[in-house]
């Protein structure tokens, strides 16, 4: 906006927004880089208190942590957390935590639907970044693609 000028025009709404979109995103990336960086790491370094495992749910992260799947799980989550942390390769990010964001979102649906809201959390933040990086991922959309 011009000095002297007593209302803005459409353009100074419009550069705002892109501004304000693009702070979102920001906030949204090093919020889910915190997330899946910290408890990524967990699995290794074992410093958040494990519940008693109880009924399906008890059964389920039973199996994860025997088999040592939660590894490779937690190693996904390190990876993708530090990518968004970084600020480097964020849609090689997006791609590596999108599948785990789907278990731990069908994990809460069916067998522990309370605390759940970190969860949703991360799943706004994914979906923010999703749309700020789709034009990455418009290969992906195409219905005949052509070989090389």
């Amino acid at each position: 906006m011009k000095t002297g000028m007593l209302w803005k025009s459409p353009s100074d709404y419009f550069t705002n927004g892109v501004n304000d979109m693009k702070v979102v995103a920001i906030i949204a990336r090093i919020l889910l880089g915190l997330m899946f960086f910290v408890f990524g790491l967990n699995p290794f370094l074992k410093f958040l208190p494990m519940p008693p495992l109880e009924g399906v749910w008890g059964q389920f992260l039973g199996a994860l942590f025997v088999s040592h799947f939660v590894w490779l799980v937690g190693a996904t989550q390190v990876i993708s957390g530090a990518l968004f942390l970084i600020g480097r390769y964020v849609p090689l990010a997006i791609a590596l935590s999108g599948p785990v964001l789907l278990n731990i979102i069908a994990y809460h649906v069916t067998m522990q639907p309370s605390g759940a809201q970190p969860a949703v959390l991360a799943v706004i933040c994914w979906a923010i970044l999703f749309w700020r990086y789709r034009e990455s991922f418009a290969p992906l959309w195409v219905a005949k693609a052509e070989q090389k």
